[in-house]
C-alpha cells in the first residue's frame, strides 16, 4: 500500500498538484490571479464583488440576486489567501454592519442573506457562514495583524466561535450552532440534523489551537466527530454524500435532502482540504477515489445529473456542473490514483462559468484552484 502523504501542518509544504502534472508554474499563477480578477473586478456580467462607498463591499449570489454569509465569508477566505486586505476589510465591515444580529435569540450570529443594500431577506443564520468567517478572521490576524474594531480579527473570531458553541447556556435565549452532545455542526441552530458539507475538520483542528482557551477541548472533540461523520455519511461504493444527514451519518430523507446535489458537492473538496493540511488517511483516500471513479467511469461526457447516493442518475440535470468538476479535482488532494489525475486535468481545461448561475460554481472553482496550486494555506500566528 502506498504511504499516505503528510499534511502541510506538519511539513510546512503545500502541494502544487498542477505542477506535479507538468503545468508551468507561471501559467498556474496566472490562472489563479486571472480568476480572482474576473470574479472581483471583471465585467459586470462576470464579477461577483461590488465595492460600496469608502470602506464597504459585498459579494453577490447572482443566481438569487442576494448577499449571503456563505458568499461573504468565502470571499473573505479568498482575499486572505491572496493577500487582498482592502477587499477583505470591506467585506467584513459590510457583514458586521448589515448582517450581524444585535439582540434577540440570534445575537452575535449573522443573518444568512440580504439584499445588496443590506435589507434582510431572512434573518436566520446559516452555520457554514460563521465557521468560514471565523477561520478567515484568524488567518487575517496572523497575516496582517489586528487593528481597531471591527478589524480586531482574532478577538472577533474567538467571540464568534464562543457564541456558536455556548448560545443558550445559563438561561440565555437561543440555540448553539454545534450540537452539544455529538459535537457536530447543525444545518441551522434549531435543527436536529446536520449538513455533511458544513463539516470542516481541518478548520476545527486550528480552532482547537486558537479559540478561547476554555473552548479548545470542544474543538478537539468536534474535529474527531466531524471526521467520523464524513466517513459514515459518504456512500461505501460511490463516495457520494447527501445534502443533509442525521448526526449518525444516515441521509436526512425529509425534503429530498438525501440526494447528491448542490450542497453536497463541497464534501469531496473538504475531504481534500483536510488531507492537504493534516494528511491523507486510508478512509479519505478510499472515499475520494470511489467518488472520482464514479464520475470518470459512469458519467458519460460529463453530463452531470442529480444522483441518489448509490449512483442512480435522476432525470434532472445538475444545477452547478462546474462545481462538480472543481470539487472532483480538489478531492485529488486526498488520493493519488489515476482517477485523481484525470479529474485535475479536466478541471484545468474547464473555464469559469458564465451566466446568472455562476456564483456557486465559480466560488468552488477558485477554492479548488487555490488548493491544487499550493495557494490555500494555513497562516499561523507570528510567534507560533
Amino acid at each position: 500500500m502506498q504511504e499516505k502523504r503528510q499534511g502541510a501542518f506538519t511539513t510546512g509544504e503545500y502541494r502544487n498538484v498542477f505542477a506535479e502534472l507538468g503545468y508551468a508554474p507561471e501559467e498556474i499563477q496566472k490562472k489563479v490571479e486571472d480568476t480572482f480578477q474576473t470574479m472581483f473586478y471583471g465585467p459586470e456580467d462576470q464579477r461577483l464583488y461590488h465595492p460600496q462607498g469608502e470602506d464597504l463591499g459585498c459579494f453577490v449570489d447572482t443566481g438569487n440576486n442576494d448577499c449571503r454569509t456563505e458568499g461573504m465569508s468565502y470571499a473573505m477566505m479568498m482575499c486572505v489567501q491572496l493577500d487582498k486586505k482592502e477587499e477583505f476589510d470591506r467585506l467584513w465591515r459590510w457583514s458586521k454592519k448589515y448582517l450581524e444580529h444585535q439582540k434577540g435569540k440570534y445575537k452575535g450570529y449573522f443573518a444568512w442573506h440580504a439584499h445588496m443594500d443590506g435589507a434582510w431577506i431572512d434573518g436566520g443564520p446559516a452555520p457554514d457562514g460563521e465557521e468560514y468567517f471565523a477561520m478567515a478572521l484568524f488567518f487575517a490576524s496572523h497575516r496582517w495583524g489586528d487593528g481597531e474594531a471591527p478589524l480586531d480579527y482574532s478577538r472577533q473570531a474567538k467571540e464568534l466561535l464562543h457564541i456558536c458553541v455556548h448560545k443558550g447556556e445559563n438561561g440565555e435565549e437561543g440555540d448553539p450552532m454545534w450540537d452539544p452532545e455529538t459535537r457536530q455542526i447543525k444545518f441551522i441552530p434549531e435543527s436536529p440534523y446536520t449538513d455533511p458539507s458544513y463539516h470542516l475538520p481541518h478548520f476545527y483542528e486550528l480552532f482547537a489551537l486558537w479559540a478561547k482557551e476554555e473552548d479548545r477541548p470542544f474543538w478537539r472533540e468536534a474535529t474527531k466527530a466531524s471526521r467520523e461523520h464524513l466517513k459514515r455519511a459518504c456512500h461505501p461504493v460511490t463516495g457520494l454524500a447527501p445534502e443533509c444527514a442525521y448526526f449518525d451519518g444516515r441521509p436526512w430523507t425529509i425534503g429530498l435532502r438525501d440526494w447528491y446535489f448542490s450542497d453536497a458537492y463541497r464534501v469531496p473538496a473538504n475531504i481534500g482540504m483536510d488531507a492537504l493540511w493534516f494528511g491523507q488517511q486510508d478512509w479519505s483516500a478510499g472515499c475520494t477515489e470511489k467518488l472520482q471513479r464514479f464520475f470518470c467511469e459512469q458519467v458519460p461526457n460529463h453530463d452531470y445529473r442529480v444522483y441518489r447516493l448509490d449512483g442512480t442518475a435522476l432525470d434532472r440535470r445538475a444545477l452547478h456542473p462546474i462545481a462538480i468538476t472543481a470539487t472532483n479535482a480538489e478531492a485529488a488532494l486526498a488520493n493519488d490514483s489515476a482517477y485523481a489525475e484525470e479529474c485535475v486535468r479536466l478541471f484545468w481545461e474547464t473555464p469559469l462559468r458564465l451566466g446568472v448561475r455562476r456564483y456557486y460554481d465559480n466560488c468552488l472553482y477558485l477554492f479548488a484552484l487555490l488548493a491544487l496550486s499550493g495557494n490555500y494555506r494555513i497562516y499561523f500566528p507570528k510567534n507560533q
